[in-house]
């Protein structure tokens, strides 16, 4: 089915992305470290960790969606939120700072795009013939979570871009 191709695209596109982000971060030299890089090393470990517990629950997901079921898609969907949510709690330096909030609004829209993808996978199973969904909309509403997921591949890109700009300096 289209849709569980999209959702499986969508869940392996942003694991990825997001270890890209938490790893470039953590290559810098381990001699003649100031408290500062220090702190900003610990703050990428974090971030790593974080991202690899994303990883493994979006696997979830993407097994979830596999199997066609809404509820435990929304179970599984709740499970990487919450490493969303550990991701954006961790302690920042305050150098750290803008990279963090890059890597919040990115995951935020990621979590925005899943949330509506469940959303409408949702509203289309269920529906029956004195409910129907409302197939006229579906294209639209599609491409609404596709933008949603691009917004934020490419908040974590730049998230990215700055950690290996702050790893040169």
């Amino acid at each position: 089915m289209k849709n569980k191709m999209i959702v499986r695209i969508l869940a392996v596109a942003c694991a990825a992305a997001l270890a890209a982000c938490a790893l470039a971060g953590c290559q810098s030299p381990a001699t003649g470290a100031t408290d500062q890089q220090q702190a900003n090393r610990t703050y990428m470990t974090k971030v790593n960790q974080a991202v690899e517990d994303l990883n493994l629950r979006l696997a979830d997901f993407d097994e979830a969606v596999a199997q066609g079921n809404a509820v435990n898609m929304r179970t599984k969907a709740d499970d990487a939120f919450a490493a969303i949510d550990a991701l954006q709690a961790v302690d920042t330096p305050d150098a750290m700072k803008d990279l963090q909030q890059n890597y919040v609004d990115g995951c935020t829209k990621l979590k925005d795009a899943l949330s509506a993808y469940i959303d409408l996978y949702t509203e289309i199973d269920s529906a029956t013939e004195e409910h129907p969904f409302d197939y006229a909309t579906y294209d639209d509403r599609l491409k609404a979570v596709q933008d949603a997921y691009n917004e934020g591949i490419d908040k974590l890109k730049a998230a990215d871009e700055e950690a290996l700009k702050l790893n040169e300096d």
